[in-house]
């Protein structure tokens, strides 16, 4: 099966490829989750392209090189998620989460290729009481989460769109590798209390995705972390598996932040899934097995740079 990946630089998208290939990622367990089988190697033609590859904005280059290679499987993960920058940056924010998912989705279409589409918790508000399904309201209160929800609506009904929440990987730099961190050196950090959704390991997700890619079911699946959190649960409990202490970590408000972020994050977005049995998948991991892997991965990264305590 010959599969196209965008945004192959970034955190997911490098462990999507080396899923594809029958790899585990770092911080990962196998190859397949959701109930799906592992990968072999071989099973899969990987064509992978980072920003400088193919510009996804570029219509014109986008239907000429999906139209070369004549994949089975377009999977988009290139995307603008710098959320407070969005803010003041809402055409940037469109063209890579609208127009680019736009120009990708058709030029899939185009091939007789699957579109596969990953959007996000922030589609949502957050006012509920309870974890959100695929068929709840969206309305969404930042840049960032009205840009991911229009490039939902840009995909074909027969594209599948993954909605995730909360994405840490070993590749790039997140709050996990600050918890990783802190946990060998022993500084304190704040972190909010009033921001609840689902931690979700990169590797995991990527995992995941591979049930997609061979089962291409087409509407919204949500896939995420099993379970919820807080920011501050979240990194409380890291930096405990990274080898610090609880005590490392203090909770506070979003309205203590100082300086506000720029951009209003829903308050309460874990995310369940009504849809999962229907396809014939199974929830991912619960988020404290994914995150204890991701932090065990992030401290090898540590013991291995240059300068650090043999």
């Amino acid at each position: 099966m010959k599969v196209v990946v965008t945004g192959a630089a970034g955190q997911v998208g490098q462990d999507v490829q080396a899923v594809l290939r029958g790899l585990v990622p770092a911080g990962g367990s196998t190859t397949a989750l959701l109930g799906a089988t592992p990968v072999k190697p071989g099973e899969f033609d990987v064509i992978a392209f980072d920003r400088a590859g193919l510009d996804v904005t570029d219509e014109t280059r986008v239907h000429q090189v999906i139209g070369e290679i004549q994949p089975d499987v377009v999977v988009n993960l290139a995307a603008y998620t710098a959320v407070d920058k969005a803010e003041s940056d809402p055409q940037g924010a469109r063209h890579l989460n609208v127009d680019a998912t736009r120009f990708l989705n058709d030029a899939a279409n185009h091939v007789g290729a699957h579109f596969v589409f990953v959007s996000t918790d922030y589609v949502f508000p957050g006012d509920r009481d309870r974890p959100l399904v695929e068929s709840d309201p969206t309305d969404p209160l930042s840049v960032y989460g009205a840009t991911k929800l229009a490039g939902e609506q840009a995909c074909s009904p027969s594209a599948s769109i993954v909605r995730t929440s909360w994405v840490a990987g070993v590749h790039g730099k997140n709050l996990f590798h600050l918890a990783a961190a802190v946990a060998r050196d022993g500084r304190s950090l704040k972190f909010v209390n009033d921001q609840v959704g689902t931690p979700t390991a990169a590797a995991d997700l990527a995992a995941g995705l591979i049930a997609v890619v061979r089962e291409r079911p087409s509407g919204i699946l949500h896939i995420a972390g099993t379970g919820q959190a807080s920011w501050f649960d979240a990194i409380q409990y890291a930096v405990e598996v990274g080898g610090g202490s609880p005590d490392q970590v203090s909770p506070i408000t979003t309205a203590q932040l100082d300086p506000q972020p720029a951009a209003t994050r829903p308050g309460f977005s874990p995310l369940a899934s009504e849809r999962l049995s229907a396809v014939g998948l199974i929830p991912l991991p619960d988020w404290h097995e994914g995150i204890e892997r991701l932090v065990a991965a992030i401290g090898h990264q540590l013991d291995a740079a240059p300068g650090s305590p043999s």
